[in-house]
């Protein structure tokens, strides 16, 4: 083997130990504030029992996870409490949206959500329950999914660039032919057609039958896509002069949000209207 082969070998190795560690990151991060133990660190990552631990033990090392010396469950540690208290303090896009999710389940009547991007998937930060007394619970706070499931995830799909998008739809191949069996590849291309010509995105049940969603994207003032707004009702209460009208309130209040973002971060965003 050559130099040149070699070096892009060990930067290929390199890279697949940096995305699993931080994977296993991430999983101790969605358990919400609880220990976790090996046993669900291996069956969340897909990982041998030895890999699992070998990397637990370098993230132990830097600070980034704690383990109980009783339990031998794992935690967060300081580490990645001060990276998270940083970020936040820089970009919290939820203490931005929270009065516009307010806003939209009152105005609508049916809960809204707040979902950020997590590379090839989205994560929903918040939901916001509605007044109307019949609910979807498609989606729970923390859940998180493949881009293009759901009308959070497919707005900030149709967002990204047409080779990122086409990258992203593939990377998740797999996973939604084994979780996801309302969605094909095809009918994936083509929800983020139809989203980037109406504007916003429309989940007609394809996730949970009956529960329909219209979402809208969320871009930095750089223009790139961070997260989405989306609201969920039943299908009886989302014909399609509704959709209209629940895009518009998405509208309105992506507007309010991307100028928050704009002044908080010091930039200078073009207009959405």
């Amino acid at each position: 083997m050559d130099t040149a082969t070699q070096q892009k070998s060990d930067g290929s190795a390199g890279a697949q130990s940096v995305d699993r560690v931080l994977g296993l990151l991430s999983a101790i991060a969605r358990a919400g504030g609880k220990s976790v133990s090996i046993n669900f660190l291996v069956e969340e990552s897909g990982l041998s029992r030895p890999t699992v631990r070998r990397m637990m033990l370098a993230l132990i090392r830097a600070g980034f996870v704690e383990q109980d010396e009783d339990s031998r469950t794992y935690a967060l540690g300081t580490e990645s409490y001060v990276i998270g208290l940083m970020a936040n303090r820089r970009f919290n896009l939820l203490d931005l949206a929270i009065d516009s999710l307010v806003a939209l389940s009152r105005d609508s009547e049916d809960t809204s959500f707040l979902s950020i991007r997590r590379g090839a998937h989205s994560v929903c930060l918040h939901r916001e329950e509605g007044s109307f007394p019949i609910r979807t619970h498609a989606l729970q706070a923390g859940q998180k999914h493949p881009l293009g499931v759901g009308a959070g995830g497919m707005a900030i799909l149709a967002a990204l660039s047409d080779e990122e998008a086409e990258n992203t739809i593939a990377d998740n191949a797999d996973l939604l032919a084994r979780d996801y069996p309302g969605y094909s590849l095809d009918l994936m291309r083509q929800h983020v057609r139809d989203t980037r010509k109406r504007g916003w995105s429309v989940n007609p049940g394809l996730y949970v039958p009956n529960s329909w969603a219209v979402g809208i994207v969320l871009l930095s003032p750089d223009g790139k896509p961070i997260g989405a707004l989306s609201i969920a009702a039943l299908d009886a209460r989302m014909q399609a002069d509704r959709q209209i009208r629940i895009a518009d309130l998405l509208k309105r209040e992506k507007r309010s949000i991307e100028t928050k973002l704009s002044r908080k971060l010091d930039f200078d965003i073009p207009s959405t209207a």
